[in-house]
């Protein structure tokens, strides 16, 4: 059996205009753009939305965070009770997301057993985290959940099928339609179409003898590796443990998630480094730690670039701790910040941290990018990988809420 499970869904009764603004990008994205949030607002006006759904979490911190967790769960009650969806039973639904750079990525929403997912670093459950899980983080996200009456997720999970046998297939069928729009904020374009009967048996025998391939030689399958929304996806299984504790009457539905999947080699899907500059540092003394401690050389096979006072070098690791250059740089410099103190910053763009590194008692780590190949074998050897290990994709072309799942009878 695997965790992914066909369930009931639920999409808005709104016409193409409708639904432009009901679509929203992930509430994790733009964090440090209020005028970003604020364009949203004003494109969405008084429509329906999953902008009132939702908190963007650069409200997160806000002193009303309160009242607008009141006010989601509000109008949550009020479009359920207006009869503003429609509810798509024991399904799938495909989606094709065409990118803002023209590329095609497809996955299918369905719904996670929680009961086969383990967000900690030595889990060995079927699904499982890509990178560690800060607990803090997860408290104030079950404040939102908690007490809702229903969930919406920008939770995209990876599937490693290099053979193309579970989503692609679908692409040729003729499905019925569900929705087809333009995303605002340069989203790109979102269509969707309903997978039952047996296109969804299909992806479950397919799913199947996926996991049959994924099989390690203790028998632990890893069929799905968190994509994004790792905290999401945690906050959903905190939620389903205290409801179970409790024996609440919602327990059998909060066991689930609904999440989408995406074939870890579809095209439009690229993993980018993000890079390390540490500050208020003697660059040194800790370069010089770091030689010891990784055995730094000009030759070997974790390679990185340092780069002090805008002066670049190239090393290599050739005493790794972990399977991934970042994996053992980042646990280095965990522990040699925890003892010397400093601060430590992750950085997307090369040219950024060229420029942060001309600034005294600083040193950036300019990190290759991780391969696609190797996630899911990292994951198995090492478990979660450390914190900001990859990027995946920008933010415009992050998932966008569009489907809904009841949480709560």
């Amino acid at each position: 059996m695997n965790a992914f499970v066909k369930t009931d869904i639920l999409l808005p009764k709104l016409d193409e205009t409708g639904m432009e603004k009901w679509a929203v990008v992930a509430c994790d994205q733009y964090t440090g753009e209020p005028e970003y949030w604020k364009a949203v607002y004003d494109t969405v006006g008084n429509a329906p939305s999953t902008l009132r759904l939702i908190l963007p979490e650069i409200y997160l911190e806000q002193p009303d965070c309160e009242k607008r967790i009141e006010k989601i769960n509000a109008a949550m009650s009020e479009y359920l009770n207006s009869g503003l969806f429609d509810e798509y039973k024991d399904c799938f639904i495909l989606t094709k997301r065409v990118q803002a750079d023209g590329r095609l990525r497809a996955g299918l929403v369905g719904a996670i057993d929680l009961e086969m997912y383990d967000y900690n670093k030595d889990s060995r459950s079927q699904v499982r985290a890509t990178e560690a899980t800060v607990a803090s983080r997860i408290p104030p996200r079950v404040k939102i959940r908690m007490n809702a009456p229903l969930e919406l997720p920008h939770i995209m999970i990876l599937i490693d099928d290099p053979e193309n046998t579970v989503i692609e297939p679908l692409l040729d069928k003729d499905l019925r339609a569900l929705y087809d729009f333009e995303l605002m904020q340069n989203g790109g374009h979102l269509s969707g179409a309903l997978v039952n009967g047996e296109a969804a048996e299909r992806v479950l025998n397919a799913l199947d003898r996926l996991a049959e391939k994924n099989t390690d030689d203790i028998g632990d399958v890893l069929l799905f590796a968190m994509g994004d929304g790792n905290h999401s996806l945690a906050t959903a299984k905190e939620c389903y443990e205290q409801k179970k504790r409790d024996g609440s009457p919602d327990t059998e539905l909060a066991r689930y998630a609904l999440v989408e999947i995406v074939n870890l080699h579809s095209p439009a899907l690229e993993f980018e480094a993000i890079h390390r500059v540490v500050t208020d540092i003697d660059t040194k003394k800790l370069l010089s730690e770091m030689t010891g401690a990784l055995g730094l050389s000009d030759d070997g096979a974790q390679k990185f670039t340092a780069i002090i006072d805008g002066e670049e070098r190239k090393f290599s690791i050739t005493k790794p701790t972990s399977n991934l250059t970042v994996g053992s740089l980042q646990t280095f410099l965990d522990e040699y910040l925890k003892k010397n103190g400093g601060n430590i910053d992750y950085i997307h763009g090369e040219d950024v941290v060229r420029s942060l590194c001309k600034q005294p008692n600083t040193i950036g780590f300019l990190l290759p990018s991780m391969q696609k190949e190797e996630l899911f074998p990292t994951v198995i050897k090492d478990g979660a990988l450390p914190r900001k290990t990859f990027s995946m994709g920008h933010a415009h072309d992050k998932r966008f809420y569009c489907e809904a799942r009841r949480i709560r009878k």
